[in-house]
């Protein structure tokens, strides 16, 4: 058997983090027409190395079969864009961004974040790999690229556009194979006096919230601020601030400048250090464990659906994402156990769910057909969709969330 190598220092990986068995690709919806078809599944062995401490999956499928016609638009969470207005908002005031400024994003996606810094006359370039989801974007007015990042991406569109104020790189820096040429394609990007900010889910809060569905062939690492750091400096940016959030069941966004203009880090960034350090993320031993936690999700929810299908209840899912589709090919869920599950991206409805061939309904399928139980698959949107599913309770339905413990609400 071929050993793997680090993708950030090119150690042997011999450690596993997590052995997730065989899954198809999250994102690789069928068609009715398919479902007697052959499906593809690979490995989702995670390892962590033992040298530099990145845990990551190694590449079973290339980027470019995943990522070039994709089934995920930001813009269908309504909590998202909102999101990301606020962010647009505080880095006009905190850079002081203008009509002479210049954003870029790359995994720019439909446009959900940049149309805020359109609408403030700031100009945008987006870098969208996936051509399908780049079309709504410039549907919407926002310049987009449909490239992969590399260094010489990087260098074409500095080129073209010239070089960024703010380079925004959001729920991307996992998803890299190349993550040393992508972090060069950011260095390409930004001025000499420009910020780099990234947003990726904090392994911390991974392992402490049990996030295992959050592991999928689209992510090829599982950051901590320390291994991040250590990827961003191949490309000589370092990092001198971070905020922690509540988004994706808890992430970590970091402000990064080139080398000769960064100065000295804020204090926030020891603060995570720290916290990484007192959580056991700074040692590879610090990282055992996780199978064992993995395995109580997966015996909980089993347990549940057996019940629900013995009591005669019916159970239906709410969602269609990637972390969905994990969850459900490890437990081995089916139609017999969860009947269907909805989603508002036109995209998705009429599909199947990969692996499990679970049907993809539009949502008011569920004020339909009045289900006992609602599973939630996007559990890290817990709060607007426990607002937008109230209506459940009318004929005494109840919504389950499966992460990071099994809760009937």
């Amino acid at each position: 058997m071929t050993v793997a190598e680090c993708r950030l220092c090119a150690a042997e990986l011999t450690e596993t983090f997590v052995d997730l068995g065989m899954s198809p690709l999250c994102e690789s919806y069928l068609p009715a027409d398919r479902l007697d078809a052959a499906e593809s599944f690979y490995p989702l062995h995670v390892r962590i190395c033992t040298s530099c401490l990145l845990v990551q999956l190694p590449a079973y499928v290339a980027g470019e079969d995943i990522f070039a016609d994709y089934a995920y638009f930001s813009s269908y969470s309504d909590s998202w864009v909102e999101h990301a207005r606020r962010y647009a908002d505080d880095m006009r005031t905190r850079l002081g961004l203008g009509p002479d400024s210049l954003v870029v994003e790359v995994a720019s996606n439909d446009g959900y974040l940049l149309q805020h810094f359109v609408a403030a006359g700031v100009p945008v370039v987006g870098v969208e790999p996936a051509a399908n989801v780049a079309t709504v974007a410039r549907e919407r007015g926002i310049r987009t690229e449909v490239r992969f990042l590399g260094p010489e991406t990087g260098a074409e569109v500095a080129a073209k556009y010239g070089r960024a104020d703010l380079v925004v790189a959001n729920n991307v820096y996992a998803h890299v194979p190349d993550l040393v040429g992508f972090t060069a394609g950011l260095a390409a990007l930004v001025k000499p006096d420009g910020l780099v900010t990234l947003e990726f889910p904090h392994l911390m809060r991974l392992i402490e919230r049990n996030q295992y569905d959050t592991i999928y062939h689209e992510h090829y690492q599982y950051l901590s601020q320390l291994t991040a750091q250590r990827a961003l400096a191949t490309g000589d940016l370092r990092v001198v601030d971070v905020d922690e959030l509540s988004t994706h069941g808890g992430s970590l966004r970091v402000h990064a400048r080139p080398g000769a203009t960064a100065g000295e880090p804020s204090s926030a960034v020891k603060a995570v250090l720290e916290a990484e350090a007192a959580a056991g993320l700074h040692t590879v031993e610090g990282h055992a464990g996780f199978a064992e936690a993995v395995f109580g999700i997966k015996r909980d929810l089993v347990r549940f659906l057996l019940d629900a299908r013995e009591r005669g209840k019916r159970v239906v899912g709410y969602g269609a994402p990637g972390k969905g589709n994990t969850l459900l090919n490890h437990c081995g869920v089916r139609a017999d156990l969860l009947a269907y599950t909805v989603d508002r991206s036109p995209y998705k409805q009429g599909m199947f769910l990969p692996g499990t061939h679970i049907p993809i309904h539009p949502p008011d399928r569920i004020a339909e057909d009045r289900p006992d139980y609602v599973l939630i698959l996007p559990w890290n949107l817990r709060t607007e969709l426990t607002e937008q599913l109230a209506y459940v309770r009318e004929w005494g339905g109840a919504l389950v969330f499966p992460i990071p413990s099994l809760e009937v609400a």
